[in-house]
């Protein structure tokens, strides 16, 4: 299969969080095979660093930033960093997440506030500090992720659940904030993606079967079909595209 590639991200510094591996890592790839300026951040350094040296052919090599998501401070310091070394940021794509499996009774107020850290918050103070470099870029494209387990009410999961569906809520409303400044806001809810990281800690063999024969399209969803998703937000072509969620899944839910 042949796919497309986009000339209005050549050269655009974007940058990605949780890039190290799975879905963010497909992306980082992405992005940098059409040209882009990439610069991402994850806690797995080593993860990261071999991302980078699996890129030596393209026209920019990546930027790894090791950052902890949950350190607000440490964030808007790594995209600072990124301005003064590849130029402001023009897409922004808030990735990171975990979806940690869960009983409600063993849920702690504690638990509670790490699950939104990891899956929630960081989004909107990346939105928020991405602001003012989409300004100086003329405009710019952000990328949120959702997922389509709230959507199913997803069983064990109903922090991440929670904070998924607030993506959406955020999503619209920074839409309407940052329309005026030309800078779009979508989300992604990706369905079953088969990652080595799901297959290792949630899926079987006959979990992945189940998922694959209740898809409309009977084929595993990989982390490159969310990765293609993202490009076509982040190009030009999706001008017009905003406070939208795109799900992604195969036909599952």
């Amino acid at each position: 299969m042949s796919f497309a590639r986009y000339p209005s991200l050549a050269g655009r510094v974007v940058f990605i969080t949780g890039g190290g591996s799975g879905i963010g890592a497909a992306m980082v790839a992405a992005f940098a095979h059409d040209g882009s300026k990439v610069a991402f951040v994850d806690i797995d350094a080593a993860a990261s660093e071999a991302l980078v040296r699996e890129l030596p052919d393209v026209a920019h090599a990546p930027l790894f930033i090791a950052c902890d998501l949950t350190d607000i401070p440490a964030l808007q310091a790594a995209m600072a960093r990124v301005r003064d070394v590849l130029g402001p940021i023009s897409v922004l794509v808030n990735n990171a997440a975990n979806d940690q499996r869960h009983e409600v009774d063993e849920v702690t107020p504690e638990y509670w506030d790490r699950a939104m850290a990891v899956n929630l918050r960081h989004q909107f103070f990346a939105a928020q500090a991405e602001r003012a470099q989409m300004r100086e870029a003329g405009g710019g494209s952000i990328i949120n992720f959702s997922s389509i387990a709230w959507m199913a009410g997803g069983a064990h999961m109903v922090a991440y659940t929670s904070a998924k569906a607030a993506v959406i809520g955020l999503t619209r409303s920074l839409a309407r904030e940052f329309g005026p400044d030309n800078i779009r806001v979508n989300a992604i809810a990706p369905g079953a993606v088969i990652t080595p990281r799901q297959l290792r800690l949630w899926l079987s063999e006959a979990d992945v079967a189940t998922f694959v024969s209740r898809q409309c399209l009977g084929t595993r969803l990989l982390a490159d079909d969310i990765a293609r998703t993202a490009l076509f937000l982040a190009a030009d072509d999706s001008r017009m595209i905003t406070k939208q969620c795109l799900t992604v899944d195969g036909g599952l839910r």
